[in-house]
């Protein structure tokens, strides 16, 4: 099992992002990816993603969700 790398921020953390496109915009982490050093901040960064008709989505369409940011390009608030 390999170890994960210590990240200055955690799951449920209220973060600003301090650089990018997004700059300014907060949100609260909702998951940490730490051997690839991302996280998903809740409401920043919606990406789209186009999907093919299935059971759960039988007319297929667009799914918006968060894309990851770069955990050097957050801050904890406050």
């Amino acid at each position: 099992m390999a170890k994960g790398k210590k990240t200055h921020v955690k799951k449920g953390d209220d973060v600003v992002v301090i650089s990018g496109n997004h700059k300014g915009e907060t949100g609260r982490i909702l998951q940490v990816f730490p051997e690839k050093g991302h996280v998903l901040v809740e409401g920043v960064r919606m990406i789209i993603r186009h999907t093919k008709p299935n059971q759960l989505n039988p007319e297929g369409g667009r799914i918006e969700r968060e894309g990851p940011i770069h955990i050097s390009n957050v801050k904890k608030a406050g």
